[in-house]
């Protein structure tokens, strides 16, 4: 089981300063992800990029002009990219299986009062409220 997580994981090592040091995180936050950085999170992670539009509360055309400007994301935004791609993670991390964790994502969830659990990344409480669950599951509580 763990040689298939670490497997799994192997993409997210590129992206592994978003995850390891707080204090790392924090200057990753104030000093913005960079749109090359925000590429490896869209192909590593199943959400297009209207999702990700609507996660971070932009249209798609001011997500193609940071590609274009090659301009970093503000402070708020590389913040919700970083906790995104770290819940991911720790998605995978809970899951073992790529698949069975986007079933996850994607599934109304009784346990979220019925939510789809990936209609919470739009904001950080409902980002914490999902990391909270998987933590519950990891440990073995589903409700």
């Amino acid at each position: 089981m763990e040689s298939i997580v670490n497997d799994v994981l192997v993409p997210y090592q590129r992206l592994a300063r978003f995850d390891n040091d707080p204090f790392v995180i924090l200057s990753k936050i104030h000093e913005g992800v960079t749109y090359e950085d925000f590429e490896s999170v869209l192909n590593t992670h199943p959400f297009s990029i209207t999702e990700w539009a609507g996660f971070l509360h932009v249209s798609e055309r001011t997500l193609l002009r940071y590609k274009v400007d090659n301009k970093r994301f503000d402070e708020p935004l590389s913040e919700r990219i970083i906790q995104i791609h770290n819940l991911y993670k720790k998605g995978l991390e809970t899951f073992g299986e790529k698949e069975n964790l986007d079933i996850w994502l994607n599934t109304k969830n009784i346990a979220l009062g019925g939510l789809i659990p990936k209609s919470l990344f739009n904001s950080s409480y409902g980002i914490e409220i999902l990391s909270n669950e998987l933590t519950r599951i990891s440990y073995g509580v589903f409700a």
